[in-house]
C-alpha cells in the first residue's frame, strides 16, 4: 500500500481494460477502488438474462485474437465456447456470405472458381491511382458489384453520410478470400465465454471495491485516496471539452422476444440496403448455440454520438485527429493519471488489444 493513500490505483469505468488491471493488482495484493456510471460491471460486455439466453446488451461481442499469451490470460478468467464467426449479408431480399469469399462471389456471378472470381474482379476494379474519397477507394479495391450490393448501403448507415463524403482511408484494405471460408476472423482463437462475459467481471473485480452508478465528475475527490488513476471515460470529457467535443457514432438497440425457436437461423445478419434502417440483426440465442423455446433478437441502428449516448466508434477525420492530439499533449502533463481504453485513447480497440494493454500499462506500472 502506498503511505497516506486508502487505495494503490482508482479505476474509472468497469470495463474490460480496468478488469484486467484489478485482477493484476489482486494478485499483488494491491488495493482498487472502481468507479462505474452505469449501474452494473462489464462496459459494453455486459449481458443479461431473457427467457434463459445471455443476451449481448450493447451489441455482439466475440472474442478473438491471434496473441496466444493472450488467449490463455483469457482463458484463466473464463472457458469459452467453439462459436465460429459467419455472419450473413441481405440486400434486395437476397443472402450473401461474408467475409467476402468464393461462396460470395459464386452467390453474386454464379461463377465456381478463384481463376473466374479474380478476372471479374479485375476487370471491375476503377483504375484510381489516389483515391479522393472511401467511395473511390472501395471502388478501386473490389469493383462495382461488391462495392454496391455490400459496402455502399452498410456503410453509409453505420457512418451516416454518403461513401462519397467520407475520406478514403477509412478503408484502408477490403479482404477477398478466394476460398470457401465463411470464417470471419483470421484469427486461430475465437469464443464466447460459456455463461455470458459478466462472470469475467465477477471475477476480476472481486478483490476491488466497486461504486456503481457514481459520476466521476462529481466525486473527483475520490483521486485523493489513489496514488494512481486509470481513466477509461472519454478524454475530451476529461478536459471538460476544452478543445471541442470528439466526434463519434452511437448505436440504438431494439430488442425484441419472438414466440419462436429459430428467427433467421444465424447470429448475426447484416442488411446492406439503405432503405433498411438498421445495419443488422443479432439472435443471441445462436451465440451460444441455445434451444430454447423462444429466441431474443435485437436491431441495430446506427445514430450520431450525441449528448447522453454510448460512444462506440470514433470517427476518424483529419479535424478529430487535431483535436485529438491537443488533449493528449494536456493528457501528458498529468501525473501517476493514465488514460486507457477505446475511450481514453479515442480508438476503436478489439478486445483482445484491450487486454493486452492493461496487462503491459500493469508491468509498466509495477516493474
Amino acid at each position: 500500500m502506498n503511505k497516506g493513500y486508502k487505495y494503490d490505483y482508482l479505476l474509472v469505468g468497469a470495463g474490460l481494460f480496468n478488469a484486467v488491471f484489478a485482477h493484476e493488482a489482486a494478485q499483488d495484493g494491491k488495493r482498487c477502488l472502481v468507479i462505474e456510471k452505469r449501474l452494473h460491471a462489464g462496459g459494453n460486455l455486459h449481458c443479461r438474462q431473457i427467457e434463459g439466453i445471455h443476451v449481448h446488451s450493447y451489441g455482439a461481442h466475440i472474442f478473438h485474437t491471434s496473441n496466444r499469451v493472450v488467449w490463455d490470460y483469457m482463458n484463466r478468467l473464463c472457458e469459452f465456447n467453439h462459436y465460429i464467426n459467419s455472419p450473413l449479408a441481405i440486400y434486395k431480399n437476397r443472402v450473401y456470405n461474408l467475409p467476402f469469399n468464393m461462396n460470395t462471389f459464386h452467390q453474386l456471378w454464379g461463377i465456381v472458381t478463384p481463376e473466374e472470381a479474380k478476372k471479374i474482379i479485375d476487370s471491375q476494379r476503377a483504375k484510381i491511382d489516389k483515391p479522393h474519397n472511401c467511395e473511390e477507394q472501395a471502388l478501386a479495391l473490389v469493383g462495382r458489384d461488391i462495392y454496391e450490393t455490400l459496402i455502399k448501403g452498410y456503410t453509409e448507415k453505420q457512418w451516416g453520410r454518403k461513401v462519397s463524403e467520407l475520406p478514403a482511408f477509412i478503408i484502408r484494405r477490403i479482404p477477398l478470400r478466394y476460398t470457401y471460408d465463411n470464417n470471419y476472423f483470421d484469427d486461430p482463437y475465437q469464443g464466447i465465454p460459456k455463461g455470458g462475459y459478466n462472470g469475467i467481471f465477477e471475477k476480476c473485480f472481486a478483490c476491488a471495491d466497486v461504486m456503481l452508478n457514481t459520476d466521476f465528475f462529481k466525486n473527483r475527490h475520490l483521486t485523493e485516496q489513489a496514488k494512481t488513476v486509470i481513466y477509461t471515460g472519454m478524454i475530451d470529457r476529461y478536459f471538460d471539452y476544452c478543445f471541442g467535443n470528439l466526434e463519434y457514432r452511437s448505436l440504438r438497440f431494439e430488442t425484441e422476444t419472438l414466440d419462436t425457436g429459430n428467427y433467421q437461423g444465424n447470429a448475426v445478419i447484416n442488411y446492406t440496403g439503405v432503405e433498411i434502417p438498421y445495419t443488422r440483426i443479432l439472435e443471441h440465442k445462436h451465440f451460444d448455440f441455445g434451444r430454447q423455446k423462444k429466441t431474443v433478437i435485437t436491431k441495430e441502428y446506427p445514430v450520431n454520438g450525441e449528448a447522453g449516448l454510448e460512444p462506440y466508434y470514433p470517427v476518424n477525420t483529419e479535424a478529430n485527429s487535431r483535436m485529438l492530439n491537443q488533449y493528449r499533449q494536456m493528457a501528458s502533463r498529468e501525473s501517476n493519471l493514465f488514460f486507457a481504453g477505446r475511450l481514453g485513447t479515442y480508438r476503436y480497440l478489439n478486445m483482445d488489444q484491450i487486454v493486452h494493454e492493461s496487462l503491459e500499462l500493469y508491468k509498466l506500472l509495477t516493474q
